[in-house]
């Protein structure tokens, strides 16, 4: 529909002639269960009311929602006739008073594609399960609004819902005369509204904080799941997260949390980590874990808990104006979650895994020809869906860790307190932050923003070390690169730290200053007259955000003793800059692979080597040179197998390298190991082959062809469950069979009768890096269809296709012209689908010169 994808000049234009007073809205989900009527969609009655506003009487706007049908609509008591105002994504509304009542009753549908109202029936027990998620702009497909972030209003719920279900919304609800009525929400944006329904399994505590005024704060905790679920669902670790990070944000924000209630539902095939709505967040139900996991996974979802938590603050009581400063919530919330992750729970070394972690995920996205500001120019919402993104998440919160080595902690959370002092209930821009942060700090913070929030691309780092006779250091400087697209030197404030071999063996830090890095060279001049260092890590505490480079000594030293650094940030650090520098074609893949097979084993922390684990698979499969990939892949499976019979039994690093050993496995050896320890008839002491490792074993059996569709059906059997459904479906797509190949594309681009988490899983077994031969006849189809997906499917359908079946293993200059042949001829295709094509473009180029390295290297 062209009225789908408002416009930012829309938005504003609507905002500036509508102010919103308060929504009532009543949803009738009785329709849910049971047989379904009809060819067309599963649709409920939605019924709502909105009172508003208009600052010029006698002009004309709209209100959005997208729905099969509207049964009426009326308008200050007019009734209007929804064939002649309804298009099917926007109502017309003219002649508006000063003061509106708007009435829209509609039949809307039921989402398979997690957008808008996602209806789930788990096949274990055929029940039903019902979540909201919009953002960020689906509230629309559930009830009548106007669908911006900055008309922010009251709400007010009634649902009525199969009986024997409990209802979720965001305030307090109460069942009565067979409806559910939910307490009036403070203002918010429509898409941080929500509803959960079902028989889900429910946990309640409560959370209780006495201010230093004597004030009591009293909040009603619940985390909910299926039933399905319920007998891995760790509640009492969720509850021990949210309560710290409740007080730790209590601690630092001076604000109290200001939902009421606070919910938090693990919903199933959901698009998204998790979204804020306040008092009733919502998260992937991945987050329950039904095997053994490594801390890395619980770490991560405490971070993920605590992201959500900061948007309570930072995007729900204060919210951006327009999807522009989506950085205002998420940047934000990523890096108080992390600072949160350390500062008040168990993983204290959250600043590890966001140096190995997020930050290769901001360093990728920002390298990409689609690279933006921290701060977008977001036209639209196909825009705006695409820029939840390496971006706004990870570099946004890398520079706000920057900020706050540049200004200080102190004076940053007082600006934050003054932040949402002046702001509450409210929206902002830029300016309305960094006014406070200037306050607060005295720094400029116009020339910080347009050095790191207002351009684009990131820097390189590199140490120069001029020695003296004696062996001491006679200048040491910092110098700066960037790329030619974006050439914009940043000041950084770094740490710059020395390293050598101790009588132990040990490498060691025995100096460290700090500096501001300034234009193209700086020099650190406390490091004069130090002993000669045998690796100078430039970004040492990972303050700022660049790429780091090592001089000849530095990499030498590396090569040798990677394995022999103490302090696991600093090799978290190296090993970062070193994947850097294969992925630029700067270090050779078969380096890559080498040093991790010869250094991971000692690797302390879990996360990064689980992280060392994919990107050594990733140099295998992209960056090796294809004469040598088949060389490639056997070396990092032998050195994989070899590791996971020397770790210690039951330990994280055991279960690590299990999994990694069935990701790299290509040879019959590789297929009997696997085999094995599925039948039983090999164990490894203290590793548990649970369900999830079953079928982790399971898909490189059936992608090479010793695992048939019998054995997998057999597999399901005894895992006949939701997650097990997904596997299932994963492996069966994974088989290496020209029909099984077209089976599944007629499923993905063909039909939309799958489910989103289907199409996710069908995608991800149709694509084996081990089946490029098979794989080959889908590129030129690739392009042939992508166009007409991304018009007839739901953008996150779209993305998912667009994205997940580029013919990446299919790296050859030719793949490259086919790929700049169809931007050439699509020139006015939609820019949102342009940039995923572009990026696909880029990452398939990066491979080939990495290839190219590789292959140079004799």
């Amino acid at each position: 529909m062209p009225g789908e994808n408002l416009t930012r000049d829309e938005a504003r234009e609507r905002a500036a002639l509508l102010s919103v007073d308060g929504y009532e809205v009543s949803l009738d989900l009785r329709s849910a269960t049971g047989e379904h009527d009809g060819d067309g969609p599963r649709t409920f009655r939605s019924v709502t009311t909105v009172r508003f506003r208009c600052a010029e009487p006698g002009a004309s706007s709209f209100a959005d929602l997208i729905a099969p049908a509207v049964t009426s609509v009326s308008l200050n008591g007019r009734d209007l006739d929804p064939g002649q105002v309804f298009d099917g994504s926007r109502i017309l509304l003219e002649d508006l008073a000063a003061e509106n009542e708007l009435v829209v009753d509609a039949q809307c549908a039921y989402s398979r594609t997690g957008e808008g109202m996602h209806r789930f029936v788990d096949p274990e027990d055929g029940e039903v399960y019902l979540y909201t998620q919009y953002e960020p702009a689906d509230a629309r497909r559930v009830f009548a609004n106007f669908e911006q972030p900055d008309l922010k209003a009251p709400y007010r719920f009634e649902v009525r819902a199969p009986e024997g279900w409990t209802v979720w919304s965001n305030g307090v609800g109460d069942l009565a005369d067979g409806v559910w009525r939910f307490a009036e929400t403070k203002p918010i944006s429509t898409y941080i509204t929500c509803v959960v329904a079902g028989p889900y399994h429910y946990v309640t505590d409560h959370y209780e904080r006495v201010f230093e005024d004597g004030t009591r704060l009293e909040i009603p905790l619940g985390a909910m799941c299926r039933k399905g679920l319920a007998p891995h669902f760790d509640a009492d670790d969720v509850f021990l997260v949210t309560k710290q990070g409740l007080d730790f944000f209590h601690d630092h924000f001076d604000h109290p949390y200001p939902f009421g209630k606070y919910d938090q539902a693990f919903v199933p095939e959901y698009n998204l980590g998790a979204m804020e709505n306040p008092g009733m967040v919502t998260f992937r139900e991945e987050f329950i874990f039904r095997g053994k996991v490594t801390q890395a996974s619980y770490e991560g979802r405490a971070n993920v808990i605590l992201h959500e938590m900061a948007h309570m603050w930072f995007g729900d009581l204060v919210t951006m104006e327009w999807w522009d400063d989506l950085w205002l919530k998420e940047s934000f919330a990523d890096f108080m979650g992390a600072f949160a992750l350390v500062g008040a729970t168990r993983f204290t070394d959250g600043w590890i895994t966001f140096a190995n972690r997020r930050k290769a995920w901001a360093y990728r996205a920002d390298q990409l020809p689609s690279t933006h500001p921290v701060t977008a120019d977001i036209r639209d919402l196909q825009d705006a869906k695409l820029n939840f993104d390496g971006i706004t998440y990870a570099k946004g919160a890398s520079v706000l860790k920057q900020l706050v080595a540049y200004a200080g902690q102190d004076a940053f959370l007082e600006g934050a307190r003054r932040y949402f002092k002046r702001h509450a209930y409210g929206n902002t821009r830029l300016g309305d932050l960094l006014s406070v942060l200037e306050e607060t700090s005295g720094r400029d913070m116009a020339a910080w923003s347009r050095a790191w929030l207002e351009t684009a691309g990131v820097n390189s780092l590199t140490p120069q070390v001029l020695l003296r006779a004696d062996g001491t250091v006679d200048e040491l400087a910092v110098v700066q690169e960037a790329a030619e697209s974006h050439p914009e030197l940043r000041p950084h404030r770094v740490a710059v730290g020395l390293y050598r071999r101790t009588a132990a063996g040990t490498l060691e830090r025995y100096a460290q200053a700090e500096t501001d890095v300034e234009g193209p060279r700086t020099v650190v001049a406390e490091l004069a007259g130090a002993d000669a260092p045998e690796l100078v890590l430039v970004n040492d505490d990972d303050l700022t955000y660049c790429k780091t480079r090592f001089d000849d000594t530095s990499l030498a030293t590396l090569r040798e003793a990677l394995g022999d650094l103490t302090d696991p940030l600093a090799r978290a650090l190296c090993w970062s800059a070193l994947w850097n520098m294969t992925r630029d074609a700067l270090l050779p893949a078969r380096d890559f692979i080498g040093l991790v097979l010869r250094f991971a084993g000692r690797e302390t922390d879990i996360g990064v080597l689980q992280m060392l684990h994919a990107w050594a698979e990733s140099a295998a499969v992209h960056y090796t040179a294809p004469e040598r990939r088949e060389a490639a892949g056997r070396r990092l499976a032998e050195g994989a197998a070899e590791q996971l019979r020397a770790a210690g039994e039951g330990s994280e690093q055991q279960l690590a390298w299990a999994r990694f050993v069935a990701r790299v496995a290509c040879a019959e050896a590789d297929f009997e190991l696997l085999a094995s320890l599925l039948d039983g008839t090999e164990k490894l002491p203290g590793l548990e082959v649970d369900q999830e490792l079953r079928w982790a074993f399971l898909e490189p059996l059936a992608a090479h062809g010793a695992a048939d569709e019998k054995r997998l059906d057999e597999e399901l059997a005894r895992d006949d469950t939701a997650s097990g459904r997904r596997h299932h479906v994963r492996c069966l797509a994974a088989r290496p069979s020209e029909a099984v190949k077209a089976q599944c594309w007629a499923q993905v681009v063909e039909s939309d009768a799958l489910s989103n988490a289907l199409v996710e899983a069908t995608i991800a077994g149709f694509a084996q890096p081990s089946q490029r031969e098979l794989l080959a006849p889908y590129a030129e189809k690739y392009f042939a269809v992508i166009e007409r997906v991304w018009t007839e499917r739901s953008i996150q359908i779209g993305m998912d296709v667009v994205r997940g079946l580029f013919p990446s293993y299919e790296d050859s200059e030719e793949t490259l012209d086919a790929t700049d042949a169809w931007l050439a001829a699509h020139e006015d295709a939609a820019p949102a689908l342009r940039r995923l094509v572009l990026e696909a473009r880029d990452d398939l180029a990066r491979a080939l010169r990495g290839q190219a390295c590789d292959a140079a290297a004799g």
